[in-house]
Formats: structure tokens, sequence, C-alpha cells
């Protein structure tokens, strides 16, 4: 048990510590190129880099609470959901290297927004758009990135498996 928990950790730390570094790093050039100027284009408006501060969650849902039960809710809320997919990625039985990988991306794009709405004022730096013409998606960040992509790895590495005991 304690070998497989170290394990765990280990590739935890290979995934989420990358991952809160990417994020923050993009996020610090996104404040120091980005801010204040006009979006910058690329792929004939498939990709803008648009600086954008975003005081709630997924497409600033919970923006208008007030300060203090928004602050309560994105930040206390994101650290609990964060620490208990941690837990899970720690003890579940049966988890796939796979699997594994997608919570431990999941965690470090959790750690990454939090990272930044404790240092923000409960704000998250986005500075990414894609789309086609009027297509187009919410302005996000490298850990909302992370959070997706983590979600459906975890979600399509086991569909097919069998669950085997740990």
């Amino acid at each position: 048990m304690l070998r497989k928990v170290f394990i765990r950790i280990l590739l935890l730390g290979l995934i989420a510590l990358p991952g809160v570094g990417c994020d923050q790093m993009t996020k610090a050039l996104a404040r120091d190129h980005l801010a204040g100027r006009p979006a910058i284009s690329a792929f004939h408006d498939v990709f803008r880099l648009q600086y954008a501060e975003n005081r709630g969650a997924f497409l600033s849902a919970g923006a208008r609470l007030e300060e203090t039960t928004r602050q309560r809710l994105l930040i206390g809320g994101s650290a609990a959901l964060t620490g208990l997919v941690a837990v899970y990625l720690l003890f579940a039985p049966g988890l796939s290297v796979a699997a594994i990988a997608g919570l431990g991306l999941v965690i470090a794009g959790g750690i990454g927004n939090l990272v930044d709405r404790v240092a923000n004022a409960g704000n998250v730096v986005d500075f990414l758009n894609v789309g086609l013409g009027q297509w187009r998606t919410g302005i996000f960040n490298f850990a909302d990135l992370f959070l997706t992509i983590g979600v459906l790895v975890v979600l399509l590495a086991d569909r097919h498996r069998p669950r085997t005991p740990d």
C-alpha cells in the first residue's frame, strides 16, 4: 500500500509541478505583455491572445456574487475539490497510469487557478481564445486546458480496461 501511494505521489509530482509552473509562467507573460493591449490574432483569427481577469469560475459563473461569498466559494471550493481529487488519486484502487495522469492534470489545473485566486483577490488571469468565425471559446488559460484534458483522459482512460484490485 505504501509503495503504491509513493509511486502515485511521484507520478503526481511529475505531472502537477511542471503543469502549475507552465500555467503560472504563461499567466505572468500574459500580465506583462497582453494586459491593456488589443488582442493578438494568429492563423486567420483561429487563435487570439487576449488578456482578461475572470472573477468567476467557468465562463464567469459566480462573478457577481457578494465578494466574501465569492471568495469563500471559489477559493474554498477549489481548494476542497482539488484536495479531494488528490486523495482519490492517492488511494483509489485499480487506477490505470492513464487515469492517474489525467487526475494529475486535473490537480495541476486546480492548483494553477487556485494560486491565481489567492494572489489576485479571487481573480484568475485568462488569455487564450480559440474559434472559427463567430464560433469561439470563452477566454481561458493553461490551467483550464489541463483541467479539461485531464477530465477527458480520466473519462476515456479505462473505458475498455477491466478493473484490477490493487
